[in-house]
């Protein structure tokens, strides 16, 4: 990370707040859709994907200049891989830091938004690890990591919050899982047995068929934008002097 960045525990910060707040519109908004529309999925996951694409595009919007507004174990760890061709992007030590962030912030989260609604925290129950999902998890987040890290090398990470935004609620129903597309989120969403949880037993397919994505979308990313690790301090957002002192 280069030296105009602001200091790591700031960074931290951002990113544990930046997750638990992601985490919270999903599984809020996920609570509120059930206990609103009883008996209608379908609407359930409208309310719940409209809810979670302006939260995420106001996240990205506040946070970036802070942390570049990952969220995302996937994206930091392709952060750190793409930094590793030219010594930009997150260090090791950072790498680490921000996936402890972001981890207990989803975590937090999901308590908070149990909290809000007056529903106890408890562990999921709901199973979705089929293979149609495991797949659908795949799918979304390589066209994650490829549309972030690209809009990144193409210098148009001002576009970003609003592209995100769009693609997570588009993949919301064109994907079979309902796009986590996150290990971190996964990972919290295990602690609210709500229409937005999912079982233990489900959760570390997920994580898998997600780390597997972003490969694929790193791969897709160095053939179609071979520069593309000139940009990894410009991801999600820039994330240099404005925010740094």
């Amino acid at each position: 990370m280069t030296s105009n960045q602001p200091p790591l525990w700031r960074r931290a910060a951002a990113e544990l707040l930046g997750t638990c707040l992601l985490v919270t519109i999903v599984v809020g908004s996920g609570i509120a859709a059930q206990q609103l529309s009883p008996g209608d999925v379908g609407l359930q996951l409208l309310q719940n994907s409209t809810a979670t694409v302006l939260g995420l595009t106001v996240l990205i919007l506040m946070l970036g200049p802070v942390s570049g507004a990952h969220f995302n174990p996937v994206v930091s760890f392709a952060d750190w891989i793409l930094g590793r061709r030219i010594g930009s992007g997150l260090t090791l030590p950072e790498l680490a830091t921000y996936v402890a962030a972001q981890t207990a912030g989803a975590i937090s989260g999901s308590v908070l938004a149990n909290a809000m609604f007056e529903v106890g925290t408890s562990i999921s129950t709901k199973e979705r690890a089929t293979p149609g999902h495991l797949l659908a998890e795949v799918v979304a987040t390589a066209g994650l990591v490829l549309l972030i890290f690209a809009l990144a090398a193409t210098k148009r990470g001002v576009l970003a919050a609003p592209a995100v935004g769009a693609y997570i609620g588009a993949a919301y129903w064109f994907t079979s899982s309902t796009s986590f597309a996150n290990p971190a989120v996964t990972v919290g969403r295990i602690f609210s047995d709500t229409f937005a949880g999912i079982a233990p037993p489900s959760a570390p397919g997920f994580v898998v068929a997600q780390l597997i994505g972003g490969a694929i979308g790193l791969g897709l990313l160095l053939v179609l934008f071979p520069a593309a690790a000139r940009a990894a301090d410009d991801v999600v957002l820039p994330h240099s002097s404005a925010a740094a002192g």
